[in-house]
């Protein structure tokens, strides 16, 4: 009796599936093997995502979502990945946001939207979305709706096209300088460019905010900014009021300014 498709077809183990991925993965092929056994049984997919992931395609890609704050996040090769570092910025704006339920939010340079979705879904803050990515805003648009929250989305570069001003803006700004850029690993060569590179020596970005976020922001509101973990002194200088919050692993990650 001939053998069927599915019965001609080995299918991979989990440990078969960890060792196909090891060059790519290291010492996290165990995980991501998790990871795509769980997102399909399908065997073709899955050699398919392997020959992706070995040509160093983040898995978050290649899965298409990704969770940040416990939520549910699409993700592409326009926006940003979400990483457990802008929870740090997000926990810190969640605990300024708790004894103000009627603050207006402004999600800066938003990529997925990952900060603002999860500030109105956990919080119940009023969020506008600002991206100067047109791939970048849809991406988050469908956050938005994927998670049940509302929003006003703005294609704008930082604050050009954005009206009004807000309570709190939270902004994970492109901050890698040229050196970072040349020397970052290969996943991160996948992601925009645009929302990476900050200039020669990535703090181009934090100089514009500094000229321009007060107009934008209410007195006694807050501008929350994720930074590169070397990068808090040097933005404490454009910020000289700012304090530096650090990440679990005791880095320089969230510089917090107040607008006295």
């Amino acid at each position: 009796m001939p053998k069927t498709k599915a019965q001609g077809k080995h299918r991979m183990t989990r440990r078969e599936l960890a060792a196909a991925l090891a060059p790519a993965a290291g010492a996290e092929a165990e995980i991501e093997a998790k990871f795509l056994r769980e997102a399909s049984a399908d065997e073709d997919w899955l050699r398919t995502a392997i020959a992706r992931r070995l040509r160093g395609e983040p898995l978050q890609y290649i899965l298409g979502e990704w969770e940040f704050m416990g939520l549910p996040f699409y993700v592409g090769p326009g926006a940003l990945i979400p990483r457990q570092d802008t929870e740090t910025l997000c926990e810190a704006a969640l605990a300024w946001l708790k004894p103000r339920p009627d603050a207006r939010v402004l999600d800066l340079c938003c990529g997925t939207g990952c900060i603002g979705v999860s500030l109105a879904k956990l919080d119940g803050a009023r969020v506008a979305f600002a991206d100067v990515s047109p791939d970048a805003l849809a991406l988050a648009q469908r956050n938005a709706a994927r998670n049940g929250v509302d929003g006003i989305f703005y294609e704008s570069d930082l604050f050009t096209h954005v009206p009004g001003v807000y309570d709190l803006i939270a902004c994970n700004p492109p901050y890698l300088s040229a050196a970072e850029m040349k020397a970052c690993q290969k996943e991160l060569t996948f992601e925009p460019a645009l929302a990476l590179y900050g200039g020669e020596d990535g703090l181009d970005f934090y100089r514009r905010l500094a000229a321009e976020w007060a107009a934008h922001v209410r007195p006694g509101g807050l501008l929350l900014m994720e930074i590169g973990y070397a990068q808090g002194d040097a933005v404490g200088r454009l910020f000289p009021h700012a304090t530096i919050r650090k990440d679990i692993c005791g880095l320089d990650r969230v510089a917090c300014v107040e607008r006295i």
